[in-house]
This record gives structure tokens, sequence and C-alpha cells, in this order.
């Protein structure tokens, strides 16, 4: 595994899905070769194959560029390149990294610049792998959930019960609007919207109005809750 924590997995039984917001590159020297990992999102084949093509023409001059991609809600479309390396020493060991990581939708490129010295077999897979691991380090990783957002209208009495619990679970706040009435939107996991309106039913004795609007996918990054177009990462 490298730095990052799987994906989260909560009591409630939902499971988030980890992506790449920004992609990033990273560096490692392994011998004097170099090794430049590219990572990027990648919504569908054609954009992973889209970059794959881009990256070996920016680095034209390389030894080898390397690739590996995982694609869909369940991570069930991979694919990968050893590119001139040994079968099985560069292409497989950085899917293997992309698949422990729990990552979706991400493709993954490794440059080679070779430094005059054989790595051996053993030397190229940890090389590869750890170039990878590099890379995601200089990316920003996001928890996306799929959610529904609340609108919530509630007296000034019932808000401090209210803000406790949407601290208590974890619950982003979209936007607040303070009139007569305090107005809050609120980005909810779509298993516990039952959960949630019962809750707030009994926190405020029945007295918020409550209306959900449309369904959506979300994740809080850098403490900033973002949405999510329903079809894309960004």
């Amino acid at each position: 595994m490298c730095y990052t924590e799987a994906a989260e997995k909560r009591g409630d039984g939902m499971q988030s899905q980890k992506i790449i917001y920004r992609g990033g590159q990273g560096e490692i020297e392994e011998k004097k070769s170099r090794f430049i990992a590219h990572i990027q999102p990648a919504e569908t084949e054609e954009e992973a194959a889209a970059y794959i093509s881009r990256i070996k023409k920016e680095f034209w001059d390389a030894r080898h560029n390397c690739s590996a991609f995982v694609l869909g809600e369940n991570q069930e479309l991979t694919r990968c390149s050893d590119d001139g390396e040994p079968s099985g020493t560069a292409g497989r060991p950085m899917l293997e990294v992309l698949l422990q990581e729990e990552l979706h939708n991400v493709v993954a490129v490794v440059t080679r610049y070779f430094g005059g010295t054989l790595l051996g077999t053993g030397g190229l897979v940890r090389a590869y792998r750890k170039a990878v691991c590099e890379g995601l380090a200089h990316c920003t990783l996001a928890e996306k959930r799929q959610g529904v957002i609340l609108e919530l209208m509630l007296g000034y009495p019932e808000m401090g019960k209210i803000q406790s619990m949407l601290a208590g679970e974890r619950i982003p706040l979209l936007e607040s609007e303070y009139g007569q009435l305090v107005r809050l939107r609120l980005a909810v996991e779509q298993s516990r919207t039952q959960w949630i309106e019962e809750k707030i039913t009994d926190l405020t004795s029945g007295q918020a109005h409550l209306h959900w609007e449309q369904p959506m996918a979300y994740a809080v990054i850098d403490g900033e809750l973002v949405l999510f177009d329903a079809k894309k990462n960004t």
C-alpha cells in the first residue's frame, strides 16, 4: 500500500468511492534510471487511451512509457501495458497499486529514462510500484459519495440541536440563510436519507420543513464541499 488510506467504510454500510480529483506527477530514481509517474482522472477507455498517447508523445525520447488504468463504479475495466519492459514487471505492478488503493476512474503512465544499469525483474517491479505511489502523493484524492440535497427550513429555537446533529453525523452544509426562519441546504448520503429525515423530525418535534432536491455526487476536499456532475468527476 502507498501513503493513502483505504476507502472509508462506515458503520451504516455506506462505502465511498475513492477518485483522483486533481492529477499529479512524481519522480523517483533507481540506479540512475528516472521513473516519472503521471496520474490523471479518466471516465472512459477513450479518455485513458488519449492521455496515455499524449504522455507518449510528450516523452517520445524515453525508453518506456508504461501504463495502467482502472475504470468503472466497481473497477470492472482494467488495462495495463509493459511497453517493452519484461512481461509483468511494469504495467501489472502499476495496476496493482491502483487497485490496492481502491481507486476508481484513474489512469497512470510511468515514463522511464534508462540510466545504463539493469535493475532485474524484482527491481523493476519495485521501481514501477514506487513511482506510482510517488505520483499519487502529488495528486489530490477525494472520497466521492452519492447523495441527495436536502433543503431544511426551521426556527431558531431548533438550531442548536440541528447543528449538533449535523456536526456529529458529519453532514456537509451547502449554504445557509438567516431570515424569519433558518434555511439550510445539506448534502446527505443516499443510504441515510430516511434516517436523517426521522432524526430531524424528532429533534424539532415535527416543526422543521424538509424538501429533498436532486440526487448528486459530492466530496469534501480541503474542508470545502464539492458537487460533481452526474456523469463526471468534475
